[in-house]
């Protein structure tokens, strides 16, 4: 599962470089950097369209075209890799709307809920971390279209597995291209690319117990709890 996530560049010409994007898909006004993404917030996604590379806005949790309301937008944060072509509310978006959240981090947890200590993921460089994502378009109102997402996850690697049993597909180079290219519609083909990251491209960090409120979201989530180890 990847329910709280990262994105804390404050550079967004550096970003917006990064993505492969002109700098204007990414306004000074609609971007800060953000220390605890959660569930329905609004966020970015990038996708392909010919041969050009969209960032557009969209809000995190998924709700399909057919919806009437945003009830299932926290149920559908996250859709796994093994079913994402047979799930009704995945599986078209599957095949014809893929693409990617940028992030430089994710949340897990350990312990009781009484006493939940976060970690946080990331490259031990500093760097994006791409999950692969899938979107969709729905109606709050008449007339009125909202964007949203969700993160595809798989079973993790030996890192994440010491926290949690998912962690979110990361998407090297090679495999954005092809995850994001519109004329690719071999599922097999796609769901190859949908696997566990190398061990090697992240670290994980204690981090502060503020992060365990979604009405936080500033440097002090990341602060180092050094008297938290993971066993």
């Amino acid at each position: 599962m990847c329910g709280r996530f990262t994105l804390t560049y404050p550079d967004r010409e550096r970003l917006a470089a990064e993505l492969g994007v002109p700098a204007d898909q990414l306004p000074e006004s609609a971007y800060r950097p953000h220390y605890n993404i959660a569930p329905t917030d609004p966020h970015w996604i990038l996708r392909q369209r010919r041969e050009d590379r969209q960032l557009l806005p969209a809000r995190w949790g998924l709700i399909n075209t057919w919806s009437r309301d945003r009830g299932q937008a926290a149920r559908q944060i996250n859709a796994r890799c093994e079913s994402i072509d047979r799930l009704r509310p995945f599986r078209d978006a599957f095949r014809r709307r893929r693409c990617v959240v940028p992030a430089d981090g994710f949340f897990e947890w350990v312990g009781s809920k009484e006493a939940r200590r976060p970690f946080w993921l990331h490259r031990p460089d500093g760097g994006l971390l791409l999950f692969a994502g899938v979107y969709e378009s729905w109606q709050p109102a008449p007339g009125e279209w909202e964007r949203t997402f969700t993160i595809i996850t798989s079973p993790p690697n030996s890192v994440v597995g010491r926290i949690h049993d998912r962690m979110p597909v990361i998407l090297l180079d090679a495999a954005v291209e092809e995850w994001l290219y519109e004329g690719q519609t071999d599922v097999d083909a796609l769901k190859r690319l949908l696997r566990p990251a190398p061990e090697e491209l992240l670290a994980v960090t204690a981090v502060s117990a503020r992060v365990n409120s979604v009405k936080n979201d500033d440097p002090s989530c990341l602060e180092p709890a050094p008297d938290q180890v993971l066993l």
